[in-house]
C-alpha cells in the first residue's frame, strides 16, 4: 500500500491561519497550530475571567474545555485534506480534575479513518499536567482508507 500523501505544512499554515482569523476564534482567545505532520494544537493564552467558574470556583469551565476539544479535535480532518469541510458526529470528554491554570494547551491526533470516518483523541494541558481527554468521531476524507474506522 502506498503512503498517504498528507498536505504541505504551507497548506495546513494556511488553514491554521484563516482559522485563527475568524471572529469566533478571535472573541474565544483561541489559536490552532499544525506543529508537525501528525498533530493538531489549540491554544488560549490567557484564560479570561468569564471562562471561569465551575461551580462557583475559579476553575475554568467546563464548557470551555468542551469547546476547546471540540475545535482541536475538529481539526484533525484537516492533517489529511485541509480543503474539505468535516463535521464532529460525537464527541466523549473525560474531565480529570479541575484546570486552575492560567493557559491551556489542547493537542489531538488521528487515531484511525477510513473512507467516511475518521477517529481523533485530544488532551488539554494545564503546565504539565493532563487533566481532560477527549474522543470524537467524524466524517472522513476521501483518502485511501488506513488502519481502522469505516
Amino acid at each position: 500500500m502506498d503512503p498517504i500523501a498528507r498536505p504541505t505544512k504551507e497548506l495546513l499554515a494556511r488553514y491554521a491561519e484563516a482559522f485563527n482569523r475568524s471572529k469566533t476564534l478571535q472573541y474565544f482567545g483561541a489559536r490552532i497550530d499544525f506543529p508537525n505532520a501528525d498533530r493538531v494544537v489549540a491554544s488560549i493564552e490567557q484564560i479570561r475571567p468569564e471562562q471561569r467558574g465551575g461551580l462557583g470556583t475559579s476553575a475554568v469551565n467546563g464548557g470551555v474545555l468542551a469547546a476547546l476539544f471540540d475545535l482541536v479535535i475538529g481539526c484533525t480532518p484537516a492533517l489529511l485534506d485541509p480543503v474539505r469541510r468535516t463535521a464532529t458526529m460525537q464527541l466523549s470528554m473525560s474531565f480529570e480534575k479541575p484546570l486552575q491554570g492560567d493557559s491551556l494547551r489542547a493537542e489531538a491526533r488521528i487515531d484511525a479513518h477510513g473512507k467516511s470516518t475518521l477517529f481523533a483523541s485530544a488532551q488539554i494541558f494545564e503546565s504539565a499536567s493532563c487533566p481532560g481527554r477527549a474522543r470524537a468521531a467524524q466524517p472522513s476524507t476521501d483518502s485511501p482508507e488506513t488502519s481502522g474506522g469505516g
